[in-house]
Parts: C-alpha cells; structure tokens; sequence
C-alpha cells in the first residue's frame, strides 16, 4: 500500500496527503518515529489526524501509514491490577523499555503474551453455543475469575475444547459455525473502543450503589448501572471523594480514568492504590482494579482516548457478569482536547469554544453505563456504573461542560469550596445535590434497612432546609428573636451537617458507614429533636435541651465500632430519653 506524507503540523493536529485507503477512525502511525494517530476527518485527498503522542520534532514531506483499523483495546486475562496510559499501553512494561520517560513510538502489549493461564473449561465438545456465552474460567486475581466468553456474532457447535495451562494467544475452542467452517478461538479479543459492547437487554436499576459515604448514600443515592457527576472547583474535594467510592463501593471491579488530571495528583494514585486492602476481604485493592493514567503533561489528544479504552474495558468485565464501576477525573480535560481538536479543525465553534457535538459525546459516553442482562443463554445480569468529576473554572455550574453532563446523568454531588474550607468532607452540598434515583432504589433501602427509611431521609432534608431559611432570619436580626421550637430545629440541623453528614476518610471507622447504622444515626439526631419539641411543649427550659451532656454522645456515635453499634446507639437513645424525662420532671416540679 502507498504511504502518505505530512503536509502540516498544528499541535497535536497532524495533516496528511495521500494516506492509502483512509477512513474515519481508522489509527495511522506518524512519521519516522511512528507515532500513533487517529484520523478524524477526510477532505479529498487530505486527512487530518489527532496525535496521542508529543509531535515535536516532525516536519512536513514524513511518511504516514494506515493500520486500516479503528482503536482497538485488547482483552483478556491480565487487565486486572494493570496501570495503562490513554492508549492501553502498560506503563511497567514502557518504563522498562524506556526508563523513567516515555519515549515517542514506543509499542508495548497490553496483555502479557507469555503468561501461562489455567483454563478450565465449562463447556463439553458438541454442546451449542452462542455469543456471550461462557466457554471456561480463568483465575486472574485472588478476586477475580475470568470469564472466556464467545466473542459477539460467533455461534455454533463446539469442536474442541482445550484444558489447563494455555497463553492468551493460544487456541482453546473450535468452534464450528452453520457453514460447517470451523473457527479458532483464543483468550484474547479486541474490541474497538468507539463501539459499545453488546448485550441482550436494558433493564430499570433497582439497588443501590453502597458507598459507605453518609452524605450518598442516605440522601442522593446512585443505582448500580446509574450515571453520576461530580463537579466542583478546585480544592473542593474530587478526587478524594472518587478515591473514597474507589475504596468502598459495593461494586466487584473497579476501572479509575485519570483524564488529563495533574501528574502529582495521578502519581499518588499510582502510589496509594497498590498499597491499600480491599475491605471486604483484605486483599490488595489492586487484585480488583484497573488503573489508566492520563496526565495533563501527557498529549492533549489522548484524554479522548483514555476515557473510551476506560469505558470499554469496563463493558468487558461488565459482559462477564460483574458489577462494575468506573470513575472519570475529569470529564471536564477531556472536553477541553476535543475544543483544542476542534479549533484546529477550523470547525465552528458553540458555546466557550467548545465543539457543538460536546454534549451528544458527553451523551454517548455515559450512555454506556446501565444495568442489562448480558449476551449468552445464562442470562447474567450485570451493572455499570459510571461517576465523572467534572472541574468548571472557578466552581462555574453554568458552563458548557458541567450543564451538558446534567442533562444525562441522573446523580448530581455538588462540591462546594466553603464547605471544603471549613474541612468539611464530603464537601457535598446537601441542598444544591439531587438524586433521580430515589424512587428506584426506595424498595431496596425498605426492604433491607428500615420501612420508614425515606420517611426519615425526607424529615432531615426538611430540617437542612429549614436551616438554610432560619440562617437568613439570624443574619438580619439575630438569633435570639427565634421561637424556642426554631432554636431546636437550628440546633438539630447542625448536629445533621456535623454529626451525620460530615465523614473523616482517614478515619479508621468513620471512613465507611453499613446502611443499617447510617439509619441508626439519622435516627438518633432526628430523635432528639422529637423528644425536645415535646419537652419545650411541656416547658421545659430551651437552653438545658441545648446542653443535655448526652449531645456528646450522639456527635461521637459515628466512631462506634462497625461491629456492635446497635447496642451502642440503643443504649444512647435510652440515655437520651431518660436525660429528656430528668429535665420534664425537673420543669414539673
């Protein structure tokens, strides 16, 4: 095939003339270095190609050749515990080729290819089978079994069945198709990463997404297989608030896509991540995880490429029958390379610059997540979930970015800065966050936490409201010119924000909250106040009501051990009730 040649350089923005068989997507490597490049758009005999790769140093009259395919991620066993870059290259396997900088052109797998595996079939020969089905299991971590699919529009009668030790490029099924033409298949596929996986059906979310975060999942709860966006200026808490849910959500794999964030930032990731244990069983996080790190040094142009091999990559596992979730940092780089890409395109701009098409990508991308029942005869149902932060230039809600994500996400966790500055963490904004899922996952919170859980949930966020509409009072004419019952309701609404809502992520109890003690806490705030309505009502003295020495307790309640916090908290009730009869009798008397 005939090559191209370079016939100009803007950035990342490589135009070339004459590329043989160009076609839209399709990867191309650029120059004598051989730098990897997608063509984005085709005029005539020129096409123009974003570059994932520093393009310093090319010049006009190089060589460009197609690979006539579109980006392609690989899959199979060894993702997990992997740290890729934007293109699914693993950065082990770089630094060992190239020390500690990545050099241009590099190539590396992605999957080991000389790893042996031990297969275990789950299929006899002459059974029938379709796509998606699962043909055997590998072990891949200690928390992980990897699940050898049929690859999508595959079926037919199994042939051959291999067993034990086998390398991803090794044949371990023949299939033979309705033609009688027999098919090879190995553990390792390739999937292009603009495509969505298939599957056999969507379905409505109905559990939640357990965080272990009070402020989540007690007021704006995500679904398992929901969308959510975190935005929030800098400093606001981001990335902490991601680590947390990548720590402790209830979800078996997790994918963390470091979408242009700061090197320092990723670094710590990189660092932290290997290190810490899987609560639920005490293993290295890392044997469920899958890290691709994107930094805002690296090539503009791959922050688009990143969040597609995340996403993909997390629709694979998803297809094994896993629930998985993936969190973006941020969405808001990615949007700003494809403003760059667009500039350069000589493209007309919307609204900030941005590309017009900035919100149906948006759309596609989040489009991918959901709850369905796979491919194969099994009918597995599995979930993804997909949490994007989103950073708007100085906290600004009303920019393109973040308003494009609000339109098709259903959770919305707003950061603010001066919740933040005050060091309170999440510095989730209880009033300006919003949850559509509520109606969803009511019925899982009912049924396994407590009947009256959203009655609960509804009377606090009543009391923060009311807060919110006293403060304004206080400001003008102070807070002495309140009735008693709106002191109380004052004082319950600060013990809700410092008591209930506020977490310390390095904590090593109040860092994860069970849902059964978040509702025991809630309880016990919004029983105080109760008690002290009545008790004003009976004339009992506002400012003993203010100072009962069992408020202590009730703020410490959230460092109750995880294990045998209902008898604790009950035992805080009772003192509470008897506290509030003393001060009844005392009024009485």
């Amino acid at each position: 095939m005939e090559k191209g040649k370079i016939v100009k350089i803007a950035g990342p923005l490589v135009i070339a003339q004459g590329v043989s068989g160009a076609r839209m997507f399709d990867v191309v490597r650029v120059g004598q270095g051989r730098l990897i490049g997608e063509i984005l758009e085709i005029r005539g005999d020129n096409s123009s190609i974003q570059v994932y790769e520093d393009t310093s140093g090319l010049k006009p009259g190089e060589s460009v050749e197609s690979t006539y395919q579109p980006l392609l991620v690989e899959l199979g066993p060894g993702i997990i515990g992997s740290i890729y870059d934007g293109i699914q290259r693993p950065l082990d396997s770089i630094r060992a080729k190239s020390g500690e900088f990545i050099r241009r052109g590099i190539e590396a797998e992605a999957i080991g290819r000389n790893k042996e595996w031990e297969f275990e079939p789950v299929v006899k020969i002459n059974d029938e089978v379709e796509e998606g089905d699962i043909l055997g299991q590998v072990k891949e971590t200690e928390l992980i079994t990897h699940y050898i699919m049929l690859p999508p529009k595959m079926r037919g009668r199994v042939k051959k069945i291999h067993s034990g030790q086998a390398r991803v490029e090794d044949s371990i099924a023949l299939i033979e198709d309705k033609k009688g033409e027999l098919q090879e298949v190995t553990m390792l596929q390739r999937w292009p990463v603009r495509e969505m996986r298939p599957y056999k059906k969507q379905l409505a979310p109905k559990e939640p997404l357990i965080t272990g975060q009070r402020v989540i999942d007690t007021f704006f709860p995500l679904a398992k297989g929901g969308t959510a966006c975190i935005p929030g200026p800098f400093g606001s808490g981001k990335t902490v608030v991601q680590h947390q849910l990548s720590k402790w959500v209830n979800a078996q794999i997790i994918v963390f896509v470091g979408c242009g964030e700061r090197g320092n930032e990723m670094a710590d990731v990189l660092r932290k991540f290997p290190e810490l244990k899987d609560p639920q069983t005490g293993c290295s996080l890392m044997e469920r995880t899958i890290l691709i790190a994107n930094t805002s040094n690296m090539p503009v142009a791959a922050r688009e490429a990143s969040i597609y091999t995340g996403i993909t990559l997390a629709e694979y596992y998803r297809d094994m029958g896993y629930d998985v979730a993936l969190m973006a940092d941020s969405t808001s780089r990615w949007a700003e390379a494809l403003r760059e890409m667009s500039g350069r395109l000589e493209e007309m701009p919307g609204e900030e610059g941005y590309p017009a098409y900035l919100p149906s990508r948006l759309a596609e991308f989040y489009e991918r997540a959901g709850r369905v029942v796979c491919l194969g005869k099994d009918k597995r149902e599995a979930s993804l979930s997909a949490i994007g932060a989103v950073s708007p230039p100085g906290g600004d809600l009303s920019e393109p970015v973040t308003q494009a994500t609000l339109r098709v996400v259903r959770v919305f966790w707003a950061l603010v800065a001066e919740l933040a500055y005050q060091r309170h963490f999440p510095a989730i904004h209880w009033l300006r966050s919003y949850s559509l899922y509520l109606d969803d996952v009511g019925g899982y919170f009912s049924q396994e936490v407590s009947p009256n859980w959203l009655e609960q949930r509804s009377k606090a966020m009543a009391l923060l409201q009311k807060e919110n509409e006293l403060e304004e009072t206080v400001r003008l004419v102070g807070l002495d010119t309140l009735s008693s019952q709106d002191r109380i309701a004052m004082e319950t609404a600060r013990s809700l924000r410092e008591d209930f809502l506020q977490q310390f992520a390095f904590h090593e109890v109040d860092t994860y909250t069970p849902m059964e003690k978040q509702y025991l806490m809630l309880k016990l705030v919004l029983r105080y106040y109760d008690l002290s309505i009545e008790a004003l009502n009976q004339g009992v003295d506002l400012h003993s009501l203010i100072s009962l020495p069992v408020r202590e307790a009730i703020a410490r309640a959230k460092y109750l051990s995880n294990e045998n916090f209902k008898s604790e908290i009950n035992k805080i009730s009772q003192r509470l009730t008897q506290e509030v009869a003393d001060l009844k009798r005392k009024s009485e008397g």
